[in-house]
This record gives C-alpha cells, structure tokens and sequence, in this order.
C-alpha cells in the first residue's frame, strides 16, 4: 500500500465540495469519487479516480450500488494495526483517511406534495449511511464530514496541523451518527403515509 492519503467525497449537497476538493489535491490527498460528484471535481479540473475504476467493479442497478466494496470500506474501517494493513493488501487496498458523506434529499424529495412512493423510494441512500456509519466508527484514524459547513475547518487543521485533531474527528463522527439517525428517522415516520398499493399519499389520514 502507498503512502499518499486517500480521502472519499461522495455527496449529494455539493456546496463547497470543489474548493474542499481542491484543498485536498494541494495538501497530497488523492480522490476517489463517483457519479456526479466526481463530475463537479472534474469540471473544476481536479484529478480524480472514479470508486469504479479504484475497485474494478462497476456502478451496478442504476447507481444503487457504488461504494459497497471490500477495497472502500476496508479502507474506512481498517485499524492502523499490522493485521489490519495486511489483510487490507490483500484485496489491494489502501487506507482512506477522509470520508466526505451527505445523503440523498428524502426529507426535502418527501415535502413534494405530488410525490409517489416509488420516487421516495428511491431517495432512500443505501451506500451514504454505510460509508458515514464506518468512518465515524473508526474515528481514532478517520475524519468524517458529513456538514458542508465544517470543509474549511477540516482543511485548517490539515494544512496547519497535517491532521485532524483526535477530539474534532470524535465531534466529526457523533455529528454523523445524529446525521443517520435523523435520516432514518425521516425514513420511517414519512414511509407510513404512503399506501403501497396506490403509491399515493394518504389524503389527510396521517
């Protein structure tokens, strides 16, 4: 495995992720992206490597599954152990450093009042959750961003200290554990309103 550090952007809410982006490449990151965040980066003209190209495997069901691969979250989740690092090269993986998550709009797609259940289905984000939840679990050796907000003080402390401090990337993961907990609990209070057999809502029922 190589030395450089790896960091993951894949967001929904692109505000800000190209100067995020480009702060990264000045700092030595390499980028792994997909779908139409990497196409924000590339127009901004960065170097990216597409999550497909990085893993071998392509995009599959219409973008449903993208990120959900041994190389990805293997590199999210391994510890800087020697077991870790070696079972990590084994599927030719490298450690990723900074995970860059916001999830698909479901609240926002939900308050349309002429949605249908499938369109809301399809704005329930399988691969973001997976991604936050394992960076945030390993947070002793990652950084988690999950508000566009925090971009620039991320990039401060990297540029200053070449690393995030310990109890701002502890303060990264608890705010993307309440990230995925309001989303799913978005899911599962609005999911009810809708009859699965019309895929209508209900008219003033719930």
């Amino acid at each position: 495995m190589g030395e450089r550090r790896y960091a993951l952007l894949s967001v929904s809410d692109k505000t800000g992720i190209e100067n995020l982006g480009r702060g990264l490449v000045d700092l030595g990151f390499k980028l792994l992206s997909t779908g139409g965040t990497a196409s924000a980066l590339k127009a901004a003209g960065l170097p990216i490597t597409m999550v497909s190209d990085y893993t071998g495997s392509p995009e599959i069901l219409g973008g449903r599954v993208k990120t959900l691969h041994p190389r990805i979250h293997g590199g999210i989740l391994a510890r800087d152990v020697e077991e870790h690092l070696d079972e990590l090269e084994q599927v030719e993986g490298n450690l990723i450093d900074l995970v860059v998550v916001n999830l698909y709009p479901f609240q926002r797609t939900s308050e349309i009042p002429s949605v249908k259940l499938p369109e809301l289905v399809e704005q329930i984000d399988i691969g973001g959750p997976c991604l936050l939840r394992a960076a945030a679990k390993n947070f002793e050796r990652v950084t988690v961003i999950s508000d566009p907000k925090e971009y620039e003080n991320i990039l401060w402390h990297l540029a200053h200290d070449s690393e995030v401090p310990l109890e701002k990337r502890y303060e990264m993961a608890l705010k993307a554990f309440a990230h995925t907990a309001a989303y799913d609990a978005a899911i599962s209070s609005t999911l009810p309103k809708f009859d699965v057999n019309t895929k209508e809502r209900f008219g003033g029922l719930r």
